[in-house]
């Protein structure tokens, strides 16, 4: 078995995995399947169809046909390297610039093509890669990995970087919160300490996606980190709190309803007719405090 060959195995079972568990801790059944809709649903399995099928190939064969075009030379260039060290450039070329990404993402520019991750009001692996398609189409990560792979960092040390970093993202986003369980043990408080400050997991992350703030919980302009939530800690937007949010999703979609899959997914292409809405031309991120009372019923 190659190396791509034992990656995508080891992600099936991943998925597999954490199905099950949100189906035997009964948090699917409870949260999931009474909130997300047949249009969440399309949205959900069309991304992840689009991004498999055609971001990240398109990213990997174009940075190779770039790569031979512009520095034939350099192919393979990085393949003798030690595994620590393309560890640490895949760490920095991959996940630092996604963090980066999507801390961006939360601005009012970038918002379109992020909001499709925070609209559903459910956290699940289904959520995992709910974006919208250029989101993943622009994102840094994807070519630089593809460029790196051209370089040489590839074989069993990017088949493992990979199934470790989606691991720890499918699990930070799982209905079943794996964490809750340890932060109960006294013994494991040191332990869950540093994991915590390290990795994402369900209670930063979920805090993340939390529909308010006011609750001390929320803290949906920060927790940004996917494999390290170590960028977090460094770069001044970490929360911890060991508790997950009463509520996620956005409060507009609560008030005026979802917006459309394809209007999701497929912004500037496709736009809102809402009157509240950032997926439209000189639409904007929803301020509740800006609304009339009036208009919020």
């Amino acid at each position: 078995m190659n190396p791509t060959q034992a990656q995508n195995l080891l992600i099936l079972v991943l998925l597999a995995g954490f199905c099950l568990m949100e189906f035997a801790s009964r948090r699917y059944q409870t949260t999931v399947r009474t909130t997300a809709t047949a249009n969440d649903t399309k949205l959900e399995l069309l991304m992840f169809v689009s991004l498999v099928a055609i971001t990240q190939p398109l990213a990997i064969l174009s940075t190779a046909k770039l790569g031979a075009w512009l520095a034939p030379g350099m192919k393979g260039a990085m393949a003798d390297w030690p595994w620590w060290a393309m560890v640490g450039i895949l760490l920095v070329a991959d996940d630092m610039t996604q963090y980066w990404w999507h801390r961006a993402s939360h601005s009012p520019l970038l918002w379109p093509l992020h909001r499709a991750h925070h609209s559903a009001q459910y956290m699940s692996i289904r959520v995992t890669f709910r974006n919208n398609f250029f989101y993943y189409l622009m994102m840094p990560g994807l070519w630089f990995a593809g460029a790196l792979l051209y370089l040489g960092v590839g074989g069993w040390v990017y088949a493992t970087y990979i199934v470790v970093k989606l691991f720890v993202i499918l699990g930070a986003h799982c209905a079943w919160r794996w964490d809750a369980p340890l932060y109960r043990i006294p013994v494991l408080r040191p332990v869950m300490w540093v994991v915590e400050r390290t990795i994402s997991t369900p209670a930063t992350h979920w805090a993340h996606h939390a529909i308010t703030n006011a609750d001390g919980v929320g803290h949906y302009k920060g927790n940004f980190g996917n494999l390290l939530f170590l960028w977090d800690v460094i770069f001044g937007s970490a929360h911890i709190t060991r508790h997950y949010p009463p509520a996620v999703g956005l409060r507009d979609d609560q008030l005026f309803g979802e917006e459309r899959w394809y209007r999701q997914m497929f912004y500037p292409l496709f736009q809102s007719d809402r009157e509240h809405s950032a997926l439209k031309f000189g639409g904007s991120i929803y301020d509740e405090a800006q609304v009339p009372s009036s208009s919020a019923h």
